[in-house]
């Protein structure tokens, strides 16, 4: 059982597998327990299932900081935190994904397991690649703060300006090269059916193109957060831990908030001012003679402002109601 003990990227290998063993049983339970079949996801289911991944992810921060020590525990939950909010983000992104596509909510689930399945991948490849590069070429650090600078600057001019899913030049070049149905086969994402000549072929319907979107809009956001995360802390297991335990709620969490997105007016300039600071802090460090600045520090200045963009938002839209049912009331 030596090999329990190895160090893996800096981490005991038993760490690393105790992480994937959890992963595979919520997995497991997710595809052969609590969704066989394709259902619609209610708001209070959504918002149990999105607690217990919440609850779950924190935990696992608790046993990090048990594990590894405080600041190993602050630097996972400011990465569980960041990401989680850059998810939310993510998350109106989907909404308009499955609103082009007309995709019914039994439907979704489907896409989004699939996506998140997908994504545990992706984010263990991109994440392994930054590791590699940030252990050998330090100063990629420097640019991952400015990189972050610079999309938050960019998210705070556009922030009210709405993803055009029929735009984009992935969706436009698969519409051309392959052959696609008209609507929805119920949850396939592949069918076999007779073309114009009464030739039988493979077609993919519109829930495999709103798949194929879920994926790359998970890829741009990962532009976003792994150098985020990076710039947080270089430990690969925190990294890594901390993102997916973000991502493995997002499907719970989208349920739950896809019916409120017009709530969080103020969401993604909070988002803006997150990567900003998360990026600028690399920076100040150097300019204060740091050698980072302090995770209690980090932790507390995202949630703060997480925290104020949020009960804006949620202020803000709560008046706004009021006025237009006051304005309706007396017409």
């Amino acid at each position: 059982m030596d090999f329990l003990w190895f160090d893996f990227l800096g981490t005991p290998a038993w760490m690393w597998l105790t992480f994937i063993a959890i992963v595979i049983t919520l997995l497991a339970l997710d595809l052969g327990l609590l969704h066989k079949e394709s259902r619609e996801i209610g708001i209070r289911e959504s918002f149990m299932l999105s607690a217990f991944y919440m609850s779950l992810g924190l935990a696992f921060g608790g046993w990090i900081w048990f594990q590894s020590g405080q600041q190993a525990g602050l630097e996972y939950l400011t990465g569980f935190v960041v990401e989680k909010s850059l998810a939310m983000d993510n998350i109106f992104v989907i909404a308009m994904i499955f609103g082009y596509f007309s995709i019914p909510r039994q439907y979704q689930h489907r896409v989004l397991l699939w996506g998140i399945l997908g994504v545990i991948v992706l984010r263990g490849v991109m994440i392994a690649a930054g590791a590699s590069i940030v252990e050998n070429y330090y100063w990629v650090l420097y640019f991952f703060a400015a990189f972050l600078v610079f999309t938050g600057v960019k998210m705070l001019l556009t922030a009210d300006h709405d993803y055009d899913v029929a735009a984009n030049p992935v969706l436009k070049y698969l519409r051309r090269h392959l052959p696609v149905t008209e609507s929805l086969r119920e949850e396939h994402f592949f069918v076999r059916e007779a073309d114009k000549s009464g030739k039988l072929r493979t077609f993919v319907t519109p829930l495999f193109l709103a798949l194929v979107m879920v994926e790359l809009a998970d890829v741009i956001f990962a532009v976003d957060s792994i150098p985020a995360i990076f710039a947080i802390t270089t430990d690969p297991f925190i990294v890594y831990t901390s993102n997916i335990f973000a991502i493995l709620g997002l499907r719970a969490l989208y349920f739950a908030l896809s019916a409120l997105i017009h709530r969080f007016a103020y969401l993604k300039y909070a988002l803006a001012l997150v990567l900003i600071f998360i990026g600028s802090k690399i920076f100040v460090a150097d300019m204060l003679g740091l050698a980072k600045i302090p995770p209690a520090v980090s932790l507390g200045v995202t949630l703060a402002i997480l925290a104020s963009g949020i009960v804006g938002s949620l202020w803000a839209t709560r008046k706004a109601e009021k006025s237009v049912t006051k304005q309706v009331a007396q017409e």
